[in-house]
């Protein structure tokens, strides 16, 4: 009698990448940039003319192609930590795309993005300020 072999052990379950797209909200542009938490890396990839609801046809389109599974918003702040009316503004804008596109919208505190986008020598400084943004919150998720 030939004895049956054992069964294979189960593979171990691997986690799927999140990715995500993410904005540097402002009054008159949108930087925007992606990222995934497999490599915990994000790339800055347009800015957006924000004012008017073009700019979510703009997302939508950056939504389609990218199909990110949830969206991160910069929420600018005083130096101190205080809020002031562009954070209302941020956080008005992050609920408006939670309630056109139905994905998951965090938010992440931007303060100084700029001013390192600048220090890194970006050409589009809004698309770099959101990559440093979505790099701080894929920090944060580990």
């Amino acid at each position: 009698m030939i004895a049956a072999s054992p069964a294979p052990a189960a593979a171990p379950a691997t986690r799927a990448a999140t990715s995500y797209l993410a904005f540097d909200f402002g009054t008159r542009r949108v930087g925007v940039a992606s990222g995934n938490t497999l490599t915990r890396s994000a790339t800055p990839l347009s800015t957006i003319t924000a004012g008017s609801d073009a700019q979510f046809d703009a997302i939508a389109g950056l939504i389609d192609a990218w199909r990110p599974d949830a969206l991160v918003v910069g929420v600018p702040r005083h130096p101190d930590g205080a809020e002031h009316e562009n954070t209302l503004r941020a956080r008005r804008f992050a609920r408006r795309l939670h309630g056109r596109f139905g994905l998951p919208v965090h938010e992440v505190d931007e303060r100084y993005s700029t001013v390192e986008a600048a220090a890194r020598g970006a050409r589009d400084l809004d698309a770099m300020s959101a990559a440093i943004i979505l790099e701080q919150f894929l920090g944060e998720i580990r």
